[in-house]
């Protein structure tokens, strides 16, 4: 082993230069700042902060490498700002329409696959944003960072071959040129510049950030590389007789893998069966779902089989211990190129006991496994504590990598821990042996743990941890990227920042997804290693082990979005990444980002099968990827509302200004698509939403604001655009062969009287021709928890219907001489055209949607105060535009009581899955909590 490699030089070598601040080398960069870390640690207030990871000084210590990374809050954020960051100024204007192109990023690449974690988004997708929203110097936050994709992205913007392979093109002074159509043509945009961004990198989870540290501050590779060289041989010739195996006539084999199975007792006798005996047919190469008792021929299931059990005097615990019996069945070998397999025999159980007894290894932590429902999973089994999910033999060789890496300097070391620590999904018991492709030899039979849960198998994979290191290494190696260095990560809450108001450019977020995943409980294995453990009471996940439901998760997600409206700069974006099948999950994110006081202005859905984004027009798309484009309103409009005090002239100087925010135009394979946000309803949304967060009454009716939005905006397609936007609009649907269509879905009563209206609207129709089209619609999406009012209801309070009497109205007439050829030309007060138009429903003119608006919204009122004396049993089904109504006008009224009152005697779905109640329902609570 070489000198240099062991403790002392930096990285390059020479002097340093971090946050203004020149050090002769990286160690005495290192030093400064571990010693301003740790009388920081020392203070009671500092340990104090919410999301404050559980671990020692000097477990915190050991893991970090300040400024770059701190395995709790990083002290040092406000230090990145000043050095980094520029003030906001209003003259700096930045792109005022969100990424809506398609993004095709697979995750087959050396830099993504270098180190695994739960949720990962490929760094080159993230790539695409930072160019659109950013300019090289940028101040880019992530505070829900994972592995630390987004620090990559920011840096790797500054390689112009990485942007090239995305299918831009980077002219000579560093313009990064996008490919637009245009008449035809392909002509090239320029969109940003070649360079470099600055990336702050937070999360909840040590585990995480120790991933992106890794990622965002590599040690040298020459370095790395030997270090693992040097630590193999020296294992090999401690430990390696662990591997080693009979082959035949003297000649020694080495183990690549040991395959381990679970011993049960058969219901019927009660012998022991080895279920890699009796399960796996290996004649018709298959696992089988019934098989027999060897020793009475009983025919059984595997869940009618009771496990085997045995004790052992656990050293690590100083107590007798009982686990679930498993034994090994197979050993694949090498014997120098050739690869063998067999059944353990005598020598191989012994050198398993030799290891069981004698085993001293050290840095392996006895942790008791975390409250809840996935850490506890396994407790029935007897795996209670982190050493149990290891074999005796992968523990030593761990312990022995880890022993033998504290010689090298910290960058170096912690890059040898990560890789160590990333083989955990092969190298615990979770390990899963996949016994049809172990018939197949050209797929591998080993897969890993299974994803988002701590289940371990009966049949299990221990890898030899030497190969997995060395493999793990040369994943690391070939990821390796000169242009990655020093990037900033903080360990701790993402709902309490030290960075200053309005001083990042651009916010890229990958949050939790409601209960789709426990990372706490998943990351408890890696965490104990690091001895830094999550603070799980402000994990922002629903999960019931730890008492957090769905209100729960949306108070924590408005926390964290609240933070990041703080710190961004206005006029700025966030992209917000989600994936949920749940609705009520899907609506808490949207309705946290309102409370926190973003707009949205675009929501696509990512095609996986397809790896492209489509637009998103119901919450049906929950079940899939979605990625949300939100933006913090200029200081300005802000400014401009407050001095209006919510008057009639801020409803249009809000619409004005969301206008400008919103794609004009989208493609997709050449094709216009319908731009959902522009579509009236979603604006009279958004401008609700604005309003209730800032506390004043909506000055306008819905029937009001469609009106005046026509008269002072431009309409196409059913879209609303500025008088600029329109022109350019109308230049795209000129080369469009079709208009953009929307799809309507009926899930409850205002989908359904948006789907007549727009069905009515192109073809006025009777009851009769309009009942058939309506019930087909009208099935599996609806809420169940919603009333499902009958088809005329709906048509005698929404709309008009012709009786016969008078001229036929112009809606009517015009759908008629079009759609029948005997009816062309006549006039509207002809009888046949009268005869073919009676009883015909049709979408009211504005004069008098007024009215019957005004007539609906007094008949829903009535209706919501019988809802004021009803009980929980009564409100069990409702109707969410009654709710709505009333919600509205105790609003105005400043009832909150009222609000709360309602809420509470409601199913938690009807509240939770709607997102305008959910907002007037929480902005309530808010208000009254203020007042108390």
């Amino acid at each position: 082993m070489t000198e240099q490699l062991k403790m002392g030089g930096g990285k390059n070598g020479g002097p340093v230069e971090c946050l203004g601040m020149t050090f002769p080398s990286d160690d005495a960069r290192r030093e400064h700042f571990l010693k301003l870390l740790a009388e920081k640690l020392k203070e009671p207030e500092f340990r104090a902060q919410e999301g404050f990871p559980v671990g020692s000084d000097e477990a915190i210590l050991a893991v970090s490498d300040p400024p770059y990374y701190t395995a709790c809050p990083n002290p040092f954020l406000e230090d990145v700002i000043n050095t980094f960051g520029t003030a906001y100024l209003a003259s700096d204007v930045r792109e005022k329409e969100p990424f809506v192109a398609d993004v095709s990023e697979g995750k087959n690449d050396t830099i993504y696959n270098a180190h695994g974690y739960h949720t990962k988004v490929p760094h080159k997708a993230i790539v695409r944003y930072i160019l659109h929203y950013t300019k090289p110097g940028d101040v880019i936050f992530d505070g829900f960072c994972g592995s630390g994709m987004t620090g990559v992205a920011a840096q790797l913007c500054s390689d112009a071959s990485i942007v090239s392979s995305l299918g831009y093109r980077v002219g000579g002074d560093g313009s990064v040129l996008d490919a637009r159509q245009e008449d035809g043509k392909t002509t090239w945009k320029t969109i940003s510049k070649v360079g470099r961004r600055h990336a702050i990198l937070s999360d909840l989870a040590p585990a995480a950030t120790f991933i992106a540290h890794n990622y965002n501050n590599p040690a040298s590779l020459e370095k790395f590389d030997a270090a693992v060289r040097d630590i193999v041989i020296s294992a090999e010739d401690e430990l390696g007789w662990m591997y080693e195996t009979e082959h035949a006539d003297g000649i020694r084999g080495r183990i690549n893998y040991t395959v381990w199975s679970d011993v049960f007792a058969c219901p019927d006798c009660a012998g022991e069966i080895i279920y890699w005996n009796v399960a796996l047919d290996h004649v018709q190469k298959k696992v089988l779902d019934e098989f027999r008792c060897p020793h009475c021929s009983y025919e059984m299931k595997k869940r009618s089989l009771e496990r085997s059990w045995t004790s052992t005097f656990d050293r690590r615990l100083g107590e007798d211990i009982k686990q679930a019996k498993q034994v090994p069945v197979l050993i694949n070998y090498s014997v120098g190129s050739s690869r063998f397999e067999k059944e353990p025999d005598d020598q191989d159980f012994d050198v398993i006991r030799q290891i069981n007894e004698t085993d001293a290894s050290t840095h392996v932590p006895i942790n008791r496994m975390m409250d809840g429902r996935e850490a506890r999973r396994n407790d029935s089994i007897g795996m209670t504590h982190t050493h149990h999910y290891f074999t005796q033999r992968t523990l030593a060789l761990i312990s022995k990598i880890l022993s033998e890496s504290e010689v090298y300097e910290p960058e170096v070391q912690s890059m040898l821990r990560m890789a160590v620590m990333d083989c955990f999904s092969v190298l615990t018991k979770m390990s899963r042996f996949r016994a049809p492709a172990w018939f197949d030899k050209s797929t591998g039979p080993m897969k890993g743990w299974t994803a988002g849960t701590l289940y371990v198998p009966s049949l299990q994979g221990e890898q030899n941890v030497l190969n997995s290191f060395a493999e793990k290494a040369r994943m690391i190696s070939r990821a390796y990227n000169p242009k990655i260095s020093h990037q900033y990560v903080s360990t701790g809450h993402s709902g309490k920042l030290t960075i200053p108001d309005q001083s990042v450019d651009y916010i890229f977020l990958d949050p939790p997804f409601g209960s789709n995943i426990s990372y706490s409980e998943l990351n408890f294995l890696w965490e104990s290693w690091l001895g830094v453990v999550t603070r799980v009471e402000d994990e922002a996940v629903e999960n019931t082990s730890h008492g957090k439901g769905l209100n729960d998760y949306r108070k924590l997600m408005t926390e964290c979005f609240k933070e990041a409206h703080r710190i961004l700069k206005p006029g700025r974006w966030m992209t917000v990444e989600f994936s949920n099948t749940k609705a009520s999950v899907w609506n808490a994110i949207q309705t946290a980002l309102q409370e926190a006081g973003f707009v949205v202005a675009n929501i696509s859905a990512l095609d996986k099968k397809q790896g492209s984004f489509k637009a998103v027009t119901t919450t049906t798309a929950v079940k899939q990827d979605l990625v949300i484009s939100a933006y913090k309103p200029n200081g300005g409009l802000e400014e401009r509302f407050k001095n209006s005090q919510g008057s009639e002239a801020s409803v249009w100087d809000f619409v004005r200004t969301h206008l400008g925010y919103l794609p004009t135009v989208k493609l997709r394979a050449g094709v216009l698509e319908y731009i959902n946000e522009r579509d009236p309803r979603i604006i009279f949304d958004r401008m609700v939403s604005w309003f209730v967060r800032h506390s004043f009454p909506v000055p306008l009716s819905s029937q009001e604001f469609q009106e005046g939005l026509l008269q002072k905006f431009s309409e196409r397609d059913g879209m609303v655009f500025l008088p600029e936007q329109a022109m350019e609009y109308d230049r795209k649907r000129a080369m469009s062969a079709a208009a953009p269509q929307m799809e309507l879905f009926i899930s409850d009563e205002r989908s359904a009287i948006d789907w007549l209206t727009d069905f009515l609207r192109k073809r006025p129709s009777t009851y009769q021709e309009l009942h058939p089209d309506f019930l087909s619609l009208l099935g599996a999406g609806w809420k169940k928890y919603e009333e499902k009012p009958e088809l005329s209801a709906l048509l005698e309070d929404n709309f008009l219907r012709f009786d016969g009497n008078g001229d036929v109205p112009s809606q009517i007439h015009s759908y008629l001489s079009t759609n029948f050829k005997d009816l062309r030309g006549l006039e509207k007060e002809d009888p046949r055209l009268k005869a073919k138009a009676k009883d015909r429903w049709y979408v009211p003119d504005p004069n008098k949607a007024k009215d019957l608006e005004q007539k609906r919204e007094r008949s829903l009122l009535k209706e919501f105060e019988a809802y004021k004396t009803a009980n929980k049993r009564q409100l069990k089904e409702s109707r969410l535009e009654v709710l709505r109504a009333g919600f509205k006008t105790a609003w105005a009224a400043k009832d909150y009581k009222t609000i709360i009152g309602i809420a509470e005697k409601l199913p938690d779905e009807t509240l939770q899955e709607d997102e305008k109640l959910l907002l007037w329902y929480d902005q309530a609570l808010t208000r009254t909590e203020a007042d108390a």
